[in-house]
């Protein structure tokens, strides 16, 4: 049987996923899939258009076996701390294989760029000659990779691919990462025919836009997230940033200033698309801006900086998951758990207020109760 790990956001769940799944199953037809999932804000710093019980279900339905959470602190963060720590969970479970999508779609430019930046000591050189010049993180890393390997690095897809294979050679995993690639642009706006970009799926979803030839039916039945709730997102924020107003440098993502640019326009901004512009810089990206407001909100601090992640949370399974959970329980290094009750731990303590936190934006309180009590979903059951 050859084990399997896809490291995913599922916002939302749609053709491209059923694809990248069926992919697999025909390069691997004895296979077993585990999902690691970010839960109720994604990598960008966004709130996830389905809720992680939802994402869990549609995932098993389509053929994963096993669905394990990323935590909050490390979904949320740069995607070097993304990757790793995901790369890190399936390594734990002992899956085989890392399959991803991505543009380019050659693991060998892959790894040839994750040791140039791992190893080369002029790349951080480079790259902080750009930031100096101006330019934004992602934008001074494509320049400094360029200069050194001659390839041109610009997709969000393919600079997590270098972060998940950069975390398996610095921390010499087992697990063999795969490339498939994408059949649309990551960050594209515009709908395509049948499988379409959740960037772009997203928009049209808030416009108004009929979604059904982009999406399973399962999930137009369950996306609920609604344009105003980042009113509601935005009220709880004016407050903290307000009341925070002398303290923000503490707080992880501040940098270079961006406090100070908060301070001048905190009161005059009303609404948070408003705030983003009103405080973006060109060194700053809005992905970087979206994350830093979350952590704020939510009292992500520089001093939680060196969390680690000593659990594995386990969303759902199929048989087949449960079965392997069984198999595997005493293989881990770390405890494998299936509530808040499990374990003591700062980073599920985290998760909890994050959850909250989404369910609070999206007007669906009652949630939260069910969150404390939740078990993983078994489609078997």
């Amino acid at each position: 049987m050859d084990k399997i790990g896809i490291i995913c956001e599922y916002n939302p769940f749609h053709n491209g996923h059923i694809y990248h799944l069926k992919r697999i199953k025909e390069m691997f037809p004895n296979s077993f899939i585990t999902v690691v999932l970010s839960s109720s804000f994604t990598q960008r710093g966004e709130i996830s258009f389905l809720t992680k019980w939802d994402k869990t279900k549609l995932a098993l339905k389509y053929g994963v076996d096993l669905v394990v959470e990323l935590p909050f602190v490390f979904a949320t963060q740069s995607a070097d701390v993304f990757a790793s720590h995901a790369v890190y969970l399936l390594e734990q479970l002992d899956m085989d294989y890392l399959v991803f999508g991505s543009e380019t779609d050659d693991i060998d430019i892959f790894k040839n760029i994750a040791r140039t930046m791992l190893y080369n000591t002029e790349y951080d050189e480079l790259v902080k000659k750009f930031l100096n010049l101006g330019n934004n993180y992602p934008a001074s890393v494509a320049k400094a990779l360029y200069d050194l390997t001659g390839t041109t690095i610009s997709y969000s897809n393919d600079l997590l691919a270098i972060s998940y294979i950069k975390a398996i050679m610095l921390n010499d995993f087992k697990i063999k990462p795969i490339t498939i690639k994408r059949t649309n642009e990551y960050l594209s706006q515009e709908l395509g025919s049948y499988i379409s970009s959740a960037t772009s799926i997203r928009k049209a979803y808030l416009d108004g836009v009929d979604i059904k030839n982009h999406v399973p039916l399962e999930t137009l039945k369950l996306l609920h997230i609604k344009a105003n709730y980042l009113d509601n997102y935005f009220y709880l924020l004016k407050y903290k940033l307000i009341n925070e107003i002398n303290n923000l440098e503490d707080y992880l993502d501040v940098k270079e200033g961006i406090d100070k640019r908060i301070k001048k326009f905190i009161y005059k901004s009303k609404t948070y698309q408003e705030l983003l512009e009103n405080i973006k810089t060109k060194r700053y990206t809005y992905t970087r801006l979206n994350r830093m407001c979350l952590h704020i909100l939510l009292n992500l601090k520089k001093e939680n900086k060196d969390l680690d992640i000593d659990y594995i949370r386990i969303l759902g399974f199929n048989k087949k998951g449960r079965e392997y959970l069984k198999k595997i329980k005493n293989y881990p290094d770390i405890p494998i758990i299936t509530n808040y009750k499990d374990i003591d731990s700062p980073v599920l303590k985290f998760e909890l207020k994050a959850t909250m936190l989404y369910f609070l934006i999206i007007k669906e309180e009652d949630k939260i109760k069910e969150e404390l009590k939740s078990i993983p979903i078994n489609i078997d059951d």
